[in-house]
């Protein structure tokens, strides 16, 4: 079943042709509660995990609570190509694989430890059967098993973001409603911008090699508000995850390097 955005109350490159320069497409993920294969798109479902290729830990002793080293991670989502315009990977590659340690972590600003991989469905010849559970969780950050819907939107860049004359009447004009309504899509999400909700834009620079880095994937303790819940249903929390008090975890990506590690930033 499709899952469609309904149109933007309005159009706000009608008043602000300008904003044609500061836009981008998001593929929205739309996940339902279900039973995904590994063979499928999926949040908190199964991997194409080569039996041979070690499970990734969590070996980073910064967590709010004591707990054994190394902790397994989790599978948090798995987008294959073929289901998303927005993907964004190394060439040749066909999946995206993100998981994280479900705990904690201080130098993550209290939110999950992220990793990423990519690669090539048609090189993975023998699938793991059964990966290792960690034997501590926070159970917010366990998603239920759901499969997706992904569907195409165009958003335009956090009010923030914005030169500023151009900023100053966009937030005249529109105030708060260009950011909840008209701009940003909530929810679990490929690409697209952060929503800068909670503070004024961070720079989110390259650790490797500073390059400014552009948002990878969304993980989202909401669908966001009305407006945004698509005309054939509208549940709001269908994973039962919750990043802080109920906002969002933007995984960056640097677009020099695959191979440069990814950030985090809780919004």
């Amino acid at each position: 079943m499709t899952r469609t955005t309904p149109p933007r109350p309005l159009d706000v490159t009608a008043g602000f042709p300008e904003l044609n320069a500061h836009t981008t497409t998001a593929t929205r993920l739309h996940p339902r509660p279900g039973a995904p294969a590994v063979t499928q798109s999926s949040i908190g479902g199964p991997l194409l995990w080569p039996a041979g290729e070690p499970w990734p830990v969590c070996d980073v002793d910064d967590h709010d609570d004591p707990v054994p080293l190394p902790t397994p991670m989790i599978p948090v989502a798995q987008v294959y190509r073929h289901d998303a315009p927005d993907f964004a990977g190394p060439d040749g590659t066909d999946v995206l694989q993100v998981l994280w340690c479900p705990l904690d972590h201080l130098d993550e600003g209290y939110n999950p430890l992220v990793r990423v991989f990519w690669r090539r469905a048609a090189g993975v010849t023998r699938v793991l059967a059964e990966p290792p559970a960690p034997a501590e969780v926070h159970e917010e950050y366990v998603p239920a098993p759901c499969v997706v819907h992904p569907e195409r939107v165009r958003e335009y860049d956090y009010i923030g973001s914005l030169p500023g004359d151009l900023a100053a009447r966009v937030r005249e004009r529109f105030g708060s409603r260009y950011q909840y309504d008209l701009s940003l899509a909530p929810g679990w999400k490929l690409g697209g911008f952060a929503n800068w909700s909670l503070t004024d834009p961070l720079p989110m620079d390259c650790e490797a090699c500073g390059a400014p880095m552009t948002l990878l994937f969304t993980a989202a303790s909401s669908e966001g508000p009305a407006s945004w819940q698509p005309l054939e249903d509208a549940p709001v929390t269908p994973t039962g995850i919750v990043i802080g008090r109920g906002y969002s975890l933007y995984v960056f990506r640097c677009p020099a390097s695959f191979e440069h590690p990814v950030a985090t930033a809780m919004q």
